[in-house]
């Protein structure tokens, strides 16, 4: 899949095992010890689906693989969690996760399973979006503390901008694996049509197509501004940083442009620290 922010299944990983220098081990560091256990819980279930979805053994296999964590999610609700989720089931306890949060995630990894994305129409990829994404906001932002309305409506945009500013980014390497998220009805408008990943990444008029889905990204990320901006600075530093760290990218893809090739785009680890500083004091 596109790269997913947090979003990628197996058993349950220690948070050691997140690099050191990712954004999200970055926008963690700063919570209280029991938010970021819980943070690396919900990271270890998304890496476990990840790996699943995007494993190279049969699609029976993987979809059974996806489907058997969505049974194990279940007993943890059942009351009968599994020796290896007890860890993740004392989290959905303590911060009443939800399991439909869960499933949509899954989802999203079958998503990716049951058929090669190749431009889809719009409204599945914001329904894409929603489960790769959105849907491990709302997993986060119980543990972060947000009131639920406004936490629905920052995973809801936040979740968006950091998925299309992933899809943006990760255009060569998806292309590399026979994959394409930007949406038919772009391509449409611009003249592109639908083929083979790479041709339509290479086409003269992909700036206009990358420049449109720039824009979406950056509609997300003001709506996740402005609802940030109501809620206490204590709960929102961690999104705040994620938020930062991906503008940041979207901003320099834009100055990159879109024409091949296209070096990789990074934030300067320099870059990173400062970010994290900025929220650490505020």
């Amino acid at each position: 899949m596109a790269g997913t922010e947090i979003a990628t299944p197996g058993g349950p990983i220690a948070g050691p095992a997140v690099s050191s220098g990712s954004s999200f081990h970055a926008a963690m560091r700063i919570l209280p010890a029991s938010q970021r256990q819980a943070m690396f819980e919900i990271y270890a279930f998304c890496r476990a689906v990840d790996d699943i979805a995007d494993g190279d053994t049969q699609h029976a296999d993987r979809l059974a693989a996806l489907e058997q964590w969505r049974a194990d999610i279940a007993a943890c609700y059942a009351g009968q969690a599994p020796a290896a989720l007890r860890p993740l089931d004392e989290q959905i306890k303590a911060f009443n996760l939800q399991q439909q949060d869960f499933s949509d995630v899954i989802d999203g990894m079958i998503m990716d399973v049951v058929a090669t994305i190749v431009a889809p129409d719009a409204a599945t990829l914001d329904t894409y979006c929603d489960r790769v994404a959105s849907a491990v906001g709302r997993l986060a932002v119980r543990v972060f503390g947000l009131d639920e309305a406004p936490g629905i409506a920052l995973a809801h945009h936040l979740g968006r901008a950091l998925q299309l500013t992933n899809i943006l980014r990760d255009l060569d390497e998806d292309a590399e694996i026979g994959r394409l998220y930007l949406p038919a009805e772009a391509l449409a408008a611009a003249g592109i049509p639908v083929g083979k990943p790479y041709d339509v990444i290479h086409h003269p008029a992909i700036a206009e197509v990358c420049t449109g889905i720039a824009r979406d990204a950056q509609a997300h990320y003001d709506a996740s501004a402005a609802i940030m901006a109501r809620c206490p600075a204590r709960v929102v530093r961690s999104p705040r940083i994620m938020s930062d760290v991906y503008h940041g990218i979207l901003t320099r893809l834009l100055a990159r442009g879109w024409q091949p090739p296209r070096a990789r785009v990074r934030v300067p680890k320099a870059k990173l620290v400062w970010i994290l500083l900025r929220h650490a004091i505020a």
